[in-house]
């Protein structure tokens, strides 16, 4: 079993577990006007965190650099809490694995260094922010950066799991970090989402979202480690599930498909029925299209019997990629504390949505608690944690299968006659990087003779760098006025996953890693793990990134028919990683 030893986390409601506690409590809004974003919009309402760099250097101990990042330093307070909270010594840490989600990463840092003429490596480092802010807590065994956009941080928990029950690590970090830059406020500015009121999830009056920062982490340990320690866990991780709603870039489907198939696929690890979740925390946005959809799903999930729900992004804010973590901590906090936290602002009921709990409700008995944590290109995921009892249970019996490598392509070899015919609409709107990555992984799929591959796993350094330098850059010159979105929309990591998901009507797992030089090998390490457990039958992973215009994909199962080689271990990874010429 998988439990949770240890928790950390810094919030526009709280610098610490206990203040966060306590502003959930009395349903304190941290939304409040701009005070440390460097902006020009001062009147707009976010959820930041109530302290400067110069004052989170100074908690951290540490020197303040004009290029440490705010995730950074957001990042560490969470990490360090964590580690403390879970009683890990430092040769615990050197023992244990560190999986981290962000998305903006270090924008914050290149914004203030832009100056319109920067090469395109600098525009950002998502592996790069999970490495400082480890340094600054301990010597980790193991470093990755998931970045599925606002699924970032869910996710984490995923990969953070599977290490576990794998045996490679008995102790996994997870979460995330994320600060408000310029880019992803203006982002999401472009889209018109962003309510200029305090957020209002499932109102009829809901027009839009309040963006938020923060930071958590939790400390997953099998539970025997944790009980030889003398740790008592705070709940079990019971439950995960991760789809792709494959259909829309930014907007999610009417029928909520997505999220009704994470919530399903949660359930189901987690061996329980619908009626025995106590509590949901919802995604919850604020926006129309999300809220009306995420209400869909939960009557498709629950039937009749809804139980209480709420989105606390009314009280923190819309914190995005860190957003799953921060919203597990509810998650925890209401699991322990026996109370539903109630979702501010709702004061009228609509007709495309449910009703959430409108009033902090106390000594409510909870067994079993489910979060939900919905990004960009649809990237959906469901995450149950469960109250603890140390009684006898039966263990997971894992019987590892053979995992095989299939194909690898590589665009740079791919005939001109076999590169698919898109449709001029769907080329013109693409990257160099997207037209690449999506006609060599449908290259790839026609010739393992698969249509809809169980999972799609990229790896990918730099990102969208194209769409993202053109996004900056338009900030840059032109200001913070009406910006284009489409620029924006295409700069996430985890674009060209939920490209091919949609694009191929895939509703399987999805997810993508940036950590610099190892992106790849955590993509496959995913796959692999998730292959050796029987989680999925086969996975499409590729490689992408715009430096030497790098474009390889890999083709995994487990039918060693026409194999080309064999993976068994992490060690096996780098054999494999060697097929790219990355």
């Amino acid at each position: 079993m998988i439990v949770v030893s240890g928790a950390g986390i810094i919030s526009a409601i709280g610098n610490n577990l206990e203040e966060f506690r306590e502003a959930l409590y009395h349903a304190q809004s941290g939304i409040r006007t701009v005070k440390y974003l460097d902006t020009t919009h001062r009147e707009v309402l976010v959820g930041e965190v109530q302290l400067s760099n110069r004052e989170l250097a100074d908690r951290l101990g540490i020197p303040l650099r004009a290029d440490l990042s705010r995730t950074v330093l957001l990042g560490a307070m969470a990490l360090r809490e964590a580690v403390q909270h879970a009683q890990l010594s430092k040769t615990d840490v050197q023992h244990t694995a560190l999986v981290s989600g962000t998305t903006v990463a270090n924008m914050d840092c290149i914004e203030r260094a832009y100056d319109g003429n920067n090469p395109p490596q600098i525009y950002g480092d998502c592996g790069r922010t999970t490495e400082e802010m480890a340094a600054l807590v301990g010597d980790f065994a193991f470093l990755s950066t998931c970045s599925t956009a606002c699924s970032s941080a869910a996710n984490a928990f995923i990969l953070g799991a599977n290490l576990i029950r794998s045996g490679a690590y008995t102790r996994v970090v997870v979460g995330g970090s994320e600060c408000l830059s310029r880019f992803h406020f203006n982002g999401f500015r472009s889209l018109q989402i962003m309510d200029t009121r305090p957020c209002r999830p499932f109102d009829a009056t809901r027009a839009g979202l309040n963006l938020g920062e923060g930071a958590a982490f939790f400390v997953l340990e099998r539970e025997d480690v944790a009980l030889k320690r003398g740790i008592e866990p705070l709940a079990l991780l019971s439950g995960w599930g991760n789809t792709a709603d494959a259909f829309h870039q930014t907007a999610s489907s009417e029928n909520g498909e997505g999220a009704y198939l994470a919530m399903e696929k949660a359930l189901a690890r987690a061996h329980l029925a619908p009626e025995q979740i106590d509590y949901v925390n919802a995604h919850g946005t604020g926006t129309l299209n999300n809220d009306a959809s995420e209400s869909t799903a939960l009557k498709r999930i629950f039937g009749e019997r809804i139980p209480p729900f709420s989105s606390t992004k009314s009280m923190t804010g819309h914190t995005t990629s860190v957003a799953g973590a921060v919203e597990m901590m509810v998650c925890l906090l209401a699991l322990r504390n026996h109370f539903l936290p109630s979702n501010l602002n709702f004061e009228h009921a609509a007709d495309d949505t449910l009703a959430p709990i409108t009033q902090t409700q106390f000594g409510v008995p909870l067994h079993h608690v489910l979060c939900n944590s919905f990004g960009f290109g649809g990237n959906d995921t469901a995450l149950i944690l469960s109250e603890y009892k140390q009684e006898p249970r039966s263990t997971e019996e894992i019987t590892k299968r053979p995992v095989f490598l299939k194909t690898v392509v590589r665009y740079a070899d791919i005939a001109p006659e076999e590169l698919p015919k898109l449709p001029p609409l769907v080329t013109r709107r693409l990257s160099g990087l997207l037209r690449r990555g999506l006609m060599t992984s449908l290259v790839a799929l026609k010739r393992v003779g698969v249509e809809h591959p169980d999972a799609i796993i990229i790896g990918t350094a730099d990102g969208c760098v194209v769409e993202t330098a053109n996004f900056l850059h338009s900030l840059y010159t032109d200001g913070e006025g009406c910006l284009s979105p489409t620029h924006f929309i295409q700069s996430t990591y985890n674009t060209l996953s939920s490209l091919i998901s949609i694009h191929t009507k895939t509703h399987g797992y999805n997810s993508t890693y940036s950590h610099g030089k190892d992106s790849l090998k955590s993509a496959l390490l995913d796959a692999m793990l998730q292959l050796q457990f029987g989680d999925i039958s086969n996975a499409l992973v590729g490689l992408h990134d715009e430096v030497n215009e790098t474009a390889v994909v890999y083709f995994l199962d487990a039918n060693a028919t026409n194999a080309l080689a064999s993976i068994s271990n992490i060690e096996d990874l780098d054999r494999i990683c060697g097929y790219s010429s990355y």
